[in-house]
């Protein structure tokens, strides 16, 4: 499994996506079938979801809306720099182009990106490759369009247009709707190319950006770098701690998250053992830490805590706590010094 099909992606490109179906007529229950994703999920500013469910909500738009040319393109020219937050920010407090894409690859998971991309120059051009050979075939042309559409947004408005993107290369046959393309973007469309790729001029890539901010730079690299472990799910062990500390609780069952993660009860159980855990020891850990968090800092009662933690009663925890640590909750509470607000 890769890091990037356990990274947790933002609901709030979703969102993007789903305001896009609505204007054409398509109603948000559609576009959120089977995906797992719920209403408060998509009002979360912070919230968060898997590629899986993401993928799901893809297949649905793409079902509801057969007809629309170039629809992937069109979504991807949705996207703006100020989708992305901190990743977008970063981005145009870069000193050049050429700078702003080697930050926008450090830290790719943290877009919309479904492709694998790279940098190249040849002679007097510079480019950014999109490889979508390793995305799902029945999503593969949209995914690659999105992410063309989304990239060339992005050079348009760094550059504020301060220089053209003077191509987009495209392997294979020329597209029935190439004309839509061109017109969408403005920009010249070749074929039988060896990639697929975004064009500009190489002296345009090396030009200073209108925007940069030298201080700023080094800031919002850090921040990326910090959000980029944040939704490192590490796996479906870590899929799970991030929905037990998110939107289910401490009080969800097994059943409850394998829903939101768009699987099977049993799938998630097999995948948890292949990574040598359980959703039961999962809970316990997160329990177990949460607990000793609460008892050290702060003056909450033990049945409210209790509660807090997923558990019935405070029996129930109290017999939990001793099991961890071999002693009652009061008596940690009192051996251990609290820690000043």
């Amino acid at each position: 499994m890769s890091n990037s099909d356990t990274l947790l992606h933002p609901v709030t490109i979703s969102q993007v996506m789903i305001n896009f179906a609505a204007r054409q007529g398509v109603d948000r229950q559609t576009c959120l079938l089977g995906s797992g994703i719920a209403e408060e999920d998509l009002q979360a500013a912070d919230g968060l979801i898997t590629r899986a469910q993401e993928m799901r909500l893809i297949e649905n738009v793409i079902l509801a809306l057969p007809d629309t040319p170039a629809l992937g393109f069109r979504i991807g020219l949705q996207y703006n720099v100020a989708t992305f937050g901190i990743w977008g920010f970063a981005l145009r407090t870069s000193r050049t182009l050429r700078d702003a894409t080697a930050l926008a690859l450090r830290y790719l998971p943290l877009s919309t990106a479904y492709c694998q991309m790279s940098t190249f120059v040849e002679g007097d051009d510079f480019g950014v490759a999109f490889d979508a050979d390793d995305v799902p075939r029945h999503l593969r042309q949209f995914l690659l369009e999105r992410d063309l559409a989304t990239g060339l947004n992005l050079f348009k408005e760094l550059s504020l247009a301060g220089f053209d993107v003077q191509a987009i290369e495209l392997k294979g046959e020329p597209l029935a709707y190439a004309s839509c393309l061109e017109e969408l973007s403005g920009v010249r469309l070749t074929f039988h190319k060896p990639r697929n790729a975004l064009v500009i001029r190489r002296a345009d890539a090396d030009r200073p950006l209108p925007t940069f901010d030298p201080h700023l730079v080094q800031v919002l690299d850090h921040q990326c770098r910090q959000q980029l472990e944040r939704r490192q799910s590490g796996g479906f062990a870590g899929q799970v701690r991030q929905q037990l500390l998110g939107p289910l609780g401490l009080v969800a069952s097994l059943d409850e998250v394998a829903r939101s993660l768009a699987m099977s009860p049993r799938s998630l159980r097999r995948k948890l053992d292949q990574e040598g855990t359980s959703f039961r020891k999962l809970l316990e850990e997160e329990r177990r830490q949460l607990a000793l968090q609460l008892l050290e800092n702060s003056a909450m009662k033990l049945d409210e805590l209790a509660i807090h933690l997923g558990y019935t009663d405070t029996a129930s925890f109290t017999r939990a706590f001793r099991r961890w640590m071999n002693c009652s909750p009061g008596e940690y509470r009192k051996a251990t010094p609290r820690t000043p607000d």
